[in-house]
């Protein structure tokens, strides 16, 4: 019985693609930078820019770390079977989080927002970006910006937040607490 279930486990391993996100497309992060740039009058085109580029190459480097495989429900298996350490989404979430809150952005502020918090199979984690001083909940959910690099596997999904339909998030400001 346990040479099935370890053969079992092992095919399901190799189903798993492995992801190896492509090189930050120019476009991709100069559109970001203009949605950044957009939350506020006093953001810079270079700040922006910078903010999107660093939000790519993080989320990139984080996939790569994170050995990250598609899709991420199947990563997700991985990690709770043991196989994979690490690249749930709330990893991808705070580490973002951390490296972000340090580059000193002087416009900018960062958020954590979780979706079905404390539900086991539907829980989702991910980052807001904001313009400096908007903090109350009402203005991260109503002018944030979601940052998402784990629900495509690596590839960073980002909207206003108020538009993801897919989710009803919730501004977590006790985990930006624990999380520093």
């Amino acid at each position: 019985m346990l040479r099935y279930f370890s053969l079992l486990l092992a095919s399901l391993y190799l189903v798993g693609c492995s992801v190896t996100p492509p090189s930050p497309a120019p476009a991709r992060i100069h559109i970001l930078s203009q949605k950044l740039q957009a939350l506020d009058a006093n953001i810079s085109v270079e700040e922006a820019e910078a903010l999107a580029r660093d939000i790519y190459l993080k989320s990139y480097e984080l996939a790569e770390k994170f050995d990250l495989v598609s899709p991420p429900q199947f990563h997700n298996f991985l990690v709770n079977v043991g196989v994979r350490e690490k690249g749930l989404c709330y990893h991808f979430s705070d580490a973002l989080y951390l490296h972000l809150k340090s580059r000193g952005y002087e416009r900018f502020d960062f958020h954590l927002v979780g979706a079905n918090i404390g539900e086991y199979w539907s829980e989702h984690n991910a980052l807001v970006v904001v313009a400096k001083g908007c903090s109350s909940e009402a203005c991260i959910l109503n002018n944030g910006i979601l940052i998402d690099a784990w629900r495509d596997s690596g590839e960073v999904y980002y909207a206003k937040l108020c538009e993801d339909k897919r989710y009803h998030w919730r501004h977590r400001s006790e985990r930006c607490k624990v999380v520093l």
